[in-house]
């Protein structure tokens, strides 16, 4: 069985010593080289190219997230963990926006990380267990803040002309619902396919779906007579 080649940076000597003694202990490890700072590790990875490099994200000078991102940019078969103290949901995503394939904290038990490690090998992105929830909370709250800014340019009650378009009424029958006239109706849905770039009702329809138009609808109806958008 070919041996995983692991590279290890932290600017620590004790680290990097216990980490090289953990590893070495796994016959399926192969600890290739060592660094202490991200320029050292940049040049020596570039060298070597390992399989894998466990990186620590504190390191004098350039840290570990940017080391990360200019090895996987010109050497993307080569995997990287980040390894830290640190647990931020905000480096978390500085890590994964770095192109790292994992992210586990130093506190891991050895076993752990040997698993983290073989992990990586077979393609998989480990993560520590308690950056898990985090991670998901504010994934949520991204997709949220891109669905509502969808609909940033429409008015309230042109999102509301599309919702009912979005369930393949007519304007003769939205208008009825709306209390507006069929004529006003026509200029809101033209004016909601030129600010959503769409060619027609039917994609109109699909993006208002798509992105979770229901949850950002105004609470009040359009009062009879409101003033349609221009022909």
């Amino acid at each position: 069985m070919e041996k995983q080649r692991i590279f290890i940076v932290d600017d620590h000597e004790v680290v990097r010593i216990g980490l090289r003694s953990l590893l070495e202990h796994h016959s399926q490890f192969e600890v290739v080289g060592e660094a202490g700072t991200a320029k050292e590790a940049i040049e020596k990875v570039a060298q070597l190219l390992p399989d894998a490099v466990l990186m620590d994200v504190r390191l004098p000078g350039p840290s570990g997230i940017e080391a990360c991102e200019k090895i996987t940019k010109t050497f993307p078969f080569i995997k990287v963990i980040i390894l830290t103290s640190y647990a931020e949901d905000e480096m978390l995503f500085s890590a994964i926006r770095a192109g790292a394939s994992g992210y586990v904290l130093k506190d891991i038990h050895g076993d752990d990380l040997v698993k983290a490690l073989e992990a990586v090998g077979r393609g998989e992105a480990p993560l520590d267990p308690g950056m898990v929830a985090p991670i998901f909370k504010k994934m949520k709250r991204i997709a949220k803040q891109e669905e509502a800014s969808a609909f940033s340019h429409l008015s309230d009650n042109e999102k509301k002309v599309l919702i009912h378009v979005s369930e393949g009424k007519t304007n003769q029958k939205i208008s009825l619902e709306l209390f507006l006239g069929e004529g006003t109706i026509r200029n809101y849905v033209s004016s909601i396919l030129f600010k959503l770039h769409v060619k027609n009702r039917a994609e109109a329809a699909a993006f208002a779906v798509e992105n979770n138009l229901k949850d950002y609808l105004p609470k009040e109806i359009p009062e009879k007579g409101d003033t349609p958008p221009e022909d």
